[in-house]
């Protein structure tokens, strides 16, 4: 049975009304932003923001995790929402005055305006214990940017059987953008963020004078035909059905102009939406790099380090979280995604186990366009704030969704 339509639509008043709040605790974690597993200000501004509600709290044993345990009035099933909670290191150059006091450190990513939405989310459910059956897991999450802290919270039972709410029937999270439209809501069913990997190549050859080279093995020469034929071999051995993205971004070689080097060093991404191509990708770039390197008498070590896996939508979810937004927002405020986009999210270890969905809040400032905005982790990027409210009703409103009586 689903929820009342009129119980939802009260959600952006109910939203509003706890505004300052989230506000303020938004800016509180702006000033302060922390980097990778170990955020303990922010830990502990969470477990502050929580203390008056009716939640059971748990601290992870490994990270600075948080989650809490919000029960309904009856028995029912369990629906996690996540807010991921690390900063991003760059130095802020926004001029707000909640700017980052913490050197080389920045909430460039919105992860701020994550927490403080949760956090508000959680302040209104409680407010409406009686509207639901079963439980809400709020997950607290350190280490998004590259240190895979979901996956360190999943080890520590957070969907297990006997975990803090027992396993989740669904999970839902969102993500804000500043080059989106303030307020909208945009998801989409199936693959909605890459696999993101590492890789590393060194080229091995055999120094020499540059006068000659013919005495030497010039790993440059090899190396600069890597880069050419990783990109043939992309659009040649993967099909253009399922994008691939291979960039190099750094190559390191020699000291001065007339020395050949004994070693080039490469270094780049490759992002894929699919399990299938991320395999034949993998091998490819190893083939490639290892042949290419013996053509030239040299070789080649190759190391790929796996990042997130796909962020995979259930279809199912990503169907509620619209239906859900066109709900509490509007149906002006909900946009269905053509495409995928090719950044990594490690939502992707939740969703693996658990049907449920991501989707983006659009957070462009007023009076920008989102097409010139600074996007996420620009050192200039600003969110709306406003938009938060929005965030706060569509986290809430997703819950009661799925525990509805």
């Amino acid at each position: 049975m689903p929820p009342d339509v009129a119980l939802l639509t009260t959600l952006r008043s109910q939203a509003r009304g706890v505004q300052p709040r989230t506000v303020a605790l938004r800016r509180a974690l702006h000033r302060r932003p922390e980097l990778g597993l170990d955020l303990p200000h922010t830990r502990d501004a969470v477990v502050a923001a929580l203390a008056d509600l009716p939640l059971q709290v748990h601290l992870g044993r490994s990270v600075s995790s948080v989650v809490a345990v919000l029960e309904g009035a009856r028995p029912g099933p369990t629906v996690l929402l996540r807010g991921d909670m690390d900063a991003l290191p760059l130095a802020e150059d926004t001029g707000l005055a909640f700017a980052s006091e913490t050197d080389g450190a920045m909430h460039a990513c919105g992860h701020d305006t994550h927490v403080a939405m949760l956090a508000s989310a959680a302040r209104v459910l409680a407010a409406r214990r009686n509207d639901f059956a079963g439980r809400v897991l709020f997950m607290f999450q350190p280490g998004e940017e590259g240190f895979h802290g979901a996956r360190y919270m999943i080890d520590e039972g957070l969907l297990d059987r006997t975990g803090p709410a027992g396993r989740p029937d669904a999970a839902y999270a969102l993500h804000i953008s500043a080059t989106l439209p303030s307020g909208e809501v945009h998801v989409r069913p199936g693959p909605l963020m890459a696999a993101a990997d590492a890789v590393t190549v060194t080229v091995r050859g055999r120094g020499g004078h540059a006068s000659a080279p013919h005495d030497a093995l010039d790993p440059l020469p090899a190396a600069a035909a890597m880069v050419g034929a990783l990109q043939t071999a992309v659009t040649r051995r993967v099909s253009a059905h399922h994008p691939v993205v291979l960039t190099i971004a750094r190559i390191v070689a020699g000291t001065t102009n007339n020395i050949i080097p004994e070693t080039a060093f490469m270094e780049g991404t490759v992002r894929t939406l699919s399990e299938t191509s991320r395999a034949t990708v993998h091998d490819e770039i190893e083939r490639v790099c290892r042949y290419i390197a013996m053509a030239h008498g040299c070789t080649a070590e190759v190391h790929i380090e796996p990042g997130y896996p796909v962020t995979v939508n259930d279809a199912d979810a990503a169907d509620r979280v619209g239906k859900l937004a066109h709900t509490v927002l509007g149906r002006d405020r909900v946009v269905t995604m053509d495409t995928p986009i090719m950044g990594a999210e490690d939502f992707s270890y939740v969703l693996a186990e658990v049907p449920g969905a991501l989707a983006f809040l659009g957070g462009c400032p007023p009076n920008v366009h989102p097409g010139t905005a600074p996007p996420n982790h620009s050192n200039r990027v600003v969110f709306d704030e406003d938009a938060m409210a929005s965030g706060v009703a569509v986290y809430a409103g997703l819950a009661l969704d799925a525990l509805a009586k």
